[in-house]
């Protein structure tokens, strides 16, 4: 009995071993399966808060995960300033090497995505794409202001440049010793937010062993590459046909970390794409310029309807769901309040046109303010409002005010009919003879006292003429009457 239940103590202790030992295989297996992973995020059209909330969540992501690489796909115009510098403190503090490949081929990395390029680990770029145009573009003026410089045309520039080419020629070492002056027509504000650019970029260069030069040059002068000149000059680190050949071809490579150097065991990874969640799709929703912008409208017309006939409740909450949420958008947008101070303008003016006619003074002021104010609201570029989305709230907007002038002009034209001057005009009947030019009348489904110049027989029809208090002036309505009635009509 006692050997027996030994026995089956053995046993139970011989499955428990390997039960546990099964987990930690399973374990070691699926640990070595995340630490042979690259992470794949999509970076696609213009660099805002919504596309840097997901990159640092994959860069979060691949770093809880122990992945190998991240690899950020782009294609991208550019963006905003601020979310590009969050972007690149992410990349630059990864203890997961971080590889920009711009694809797929038509591509481009221009502006915010030059320097995202210049911060990864590894610059890579497919055939028959470019990069550059990183030039910080000045934010805040009115549309259609004249630089302090006046406008060249491209023979004029190229010439002048090669004047001026020719002149450092003839100068030699003694004009390259010298001191670069600012250009004319440029700000001193400008001037510090083109150096601070300039500085920033440099900096990522010399981190990872690029083209510095070139990189300030895209700066200053806005000039681009095409992915042969790149690989040449030395700005990005491989041409790519796939991401597969991307990894490939970096295999054993070293980088620069945030602490050390790292080489890359890229061979037989396994390419895992991150897609944004539902918050990262969300913030990208309403932080699209053209969302924001109709949030707000459809968030300040709820609100006035609210306010115009309280009780509703429905147009109150919707337009307080999307005033916050447009507010919450132009939060993290570049935007410009006297932008946002004239829109709200141009829609209270063409609000009290409808409660304070000014035969359109008002509307057209409002619009005015609204389509000016709708044009310079975004400060950047890449984040404007689109104009055909502009023109139709304004007019919609004006055919609103201009419905409501037409029923204020059909309101001022048509009869009044209520009170003394409601009775003017309308047609009762004699209840009896008049006598001594007094008398009733039928009208108005009532019965009023009445006085006539005239003879007033019992059943004869009569037409007010005046009013007297509660006395009503009337006159038979004679063959005469309707006569002179009908000439003076």
């Amino acid at each position: 009995m006692g050997a027996n239940r030994y026995a089956r103590m053995f046993r139970l202790g011989v499955w428990a071993l390997l039960l546990i030992l099964g987990a930690v295989l399973a374990f070691a297996a699926t640990g070595e399966d995340r630490q042979r992973s690259a992470l794949l995020l999509d970076i696609d059209g213009a660099i805002g808060p919504a596309t840097s909330d997901y990159v640092v969540r994959g860069l979060k992501q691949a770093r809880d995960e122990g992945a190998e690489l991240v690899i950020l796909r782009m294609d991208t115009p550019g963006g905003l300033d601020t979310a590009m510098r969050e972007m690149i403190k992410e990349i630059l503090a990864s203890p997961v090497p971080v590889a920009t490949y711009v694809a797929p081929a038509g591509s481009r990395a221009a502006s915010a995505g030059t320097y995202i390029l210049y911060a990864s680990h590894i610059a890579a770029m497919a055939p028959a794409t470019n990069l550059g145009s990183a030039t910080p573009v000045a934010i805040g003026g009115m549309p259609g202001m004249p630089d302090e410089q006046p406008q060249r045309d491209d023979r004029s520039r190229d010439r002048e440049d090669k004047e001026t080419k020719d002149k450092e020629a003839e100068a030699g070492d003694a004009a390259e010793e010298r001191p670069a002056e600012p250009r004319r027509g440029t700000s001193p504000m400008e001037r510090k937010v083109l150096e601070d650019a300039v500085a920033y970029i440099k900096g990522l260069a010399e981190r990872h062993g690029r083209n510095a030069e070139w990189a300030e040059q895209a700066v200053r002068e806005a000039v681009n590459l095409t992915y042969s000149e790149a690989l040449a000059l030395n700005v990005i680190d491989v041409v790519a046909e796939s991401v597969e050949d991307l990894l490939k071809q970096i295999h054993g490579r070293t980088v620069k970390m945030d602490v050390g150097t790292r080489v890359l065991n890229t061979e037989n990874l396994q390419v895992i794409q991150v897609e944004p969640d539902w918050r990262s799709r969300l913030l990208s929703v309403i932080t699209n310029p053209n969302i924001a912008y109709i949030l707000m409208m459809v968030g300040i017309y709820g609100i006035i309807f609210e306010l115009a006939n309280p009780g509703n409740i429905f147009p109150g909450v919707v337009g307080a769901i999307c005033l916050v949420l447009a507010l919450y958008a132009f939060q993290v947008l570049p935007i410009n309040y006297a932008g946002l101070a004239l829109i709200i303008l141009g829609v209270v003016l063409m609000i009290a046109e409808a409660f304070v006619p000014s035969f359109g003074i008002l509307g057209f002021g409002g619009i005015a303010a609204f389509v000016v104010g709708s044009i310079i609201l975004m400060d950047e570029t890449t984040l404007s409002i689109s104009i055909p989305l502009i023109g139709g709230t304004a007019l919609v907007s004006a055919a609103f005010f201009i419905w409501v002038l037409s029923r204020l002009v059909a309101i001022r034209r048509r009869k009044v009919v209520t009170g003394e001057e409601e009775m003017i005009g309308m047609e009762g009947t004699a209840m009896d003879e008049f006598v001594g030019n007094r008398g009733r009348v039928w009208l108005h489904s009532e019965t009023w006292s009445a006085e006539s110049p005239l003879p007033v027989a019992k059943d004869e029809r009569v037409r007010v003429v005046g009013m007297q208090g509660l006395l009503l002036k009337v006159e038979p309505i004679t063959e005469h009457t309707e006569t002179h009635k009908g000439a003076a009509t």
